[in-house]
């Protein structure tokens, strides 16, 4: 019996056997966290900024960076996409999204790499997937300098756990060194080094004020196209500054 032929306890089954879900996944009636602490995640927070993201991606290939159990993974194949892979250092997730996939029947090509390996696939994606990785990242920059130059071949879709002020203000193209009040500045960019835990996970290391996420952003190379909600950041692959060359 293949995994979309079971019936609604074995789902039941097999989904508590694959341990605990981060994504809240439909599998043909049966919820995989049905008790998550963010409600029904990440369905109702992808509602916030789906409407931003292209409904049709026939002929597309997309990559999901940190594809956890594959929810975003799922929903790029419904939308039409010749390719998705999904990739993310921990094996249980991946477990998981194998699992979710061959229940509805969806092919994803699934690794376990981590976001430093991306460029091992050997190719570069249509549309690029970078959400809620970041913050997790020792060597943050690199990562996004190491997706330019392997991976996304046009556009990326960007979340990150923001904290500070969400304004995002002028900033010069170079200061004296007696300059010191621009670094007060609420919306100068700013990216805050967890050195134990927040949330009780000691994997946050790093958690950016809004303007830092666009700076780092544009620092890599990546165009911002749109904001459609807080957090979610819409780009396009372009240049790297000048001085970054």
């Amino acid at each position: 019996m293949t995994p979309s032929e079971l019936t609604a306890e074995q789902l039941q089954h097999q989904v508590h056997s694959l341990g605990d879900w981060f994504h809240n996944l439909d599998l043909h009636g049966v919820q995989t966290a049905p008790r998550h602490p963010l409600g029904d995640f990440p369905a109702v927070f992808w509602r916030t900024f789906q409407r931003a993201f292209p409904r049709d991606l026939t002929g597309k290939s997309v990559l999901d960076i940190g594809c956890n159990g594959g929810f975003y993974s799922i929903e790029m194949k419904r939308r039409g996409a010749a390719r998705v892979v999904g990739i993310d250092s921990d094996a249980r997730y991946l477990a998981q999204a194998r699992f979710a996939t061959q229940v509805l029947g969806v092919d994803v090509d699934l690794h376990q790499l981590d976001v430093y390996e991306a460029g091992a696939l050997g190719e570069k994606f249509d549309v690029v997937l970078f959400m809620g990785v970041l913050y997790h990242l020792r060597h943050p920059l690199l990562a996004l300098d190491l997706l330019h130059e392997h991976v996304v071949r046009d556009l990326l879709i960007f979340q990150t756990m923001e904290r500070g002020s969400a304004q995002v203000g002028p900033v010069a193209a170079d200061y004296p060194i007696s300059e010191h009040a621009v670094f007060d500045r609420p919306d100068f960019p700013k990216l805050h080094f967890i050195e134990r835990r927040y949330a009780g996970d000691p994997t946050n290391w790093w958690v950016p004020n809004a303007a830092c996420t666009e700076a780092m952003l544009r620092s890599a190379g990546f165009e911002l196209l749109e904001r459609p909600a807080r957090e979610i950041y819409l780009c396009r692959r372009s240049t790297r500054p000048e001085v970054l060359q």
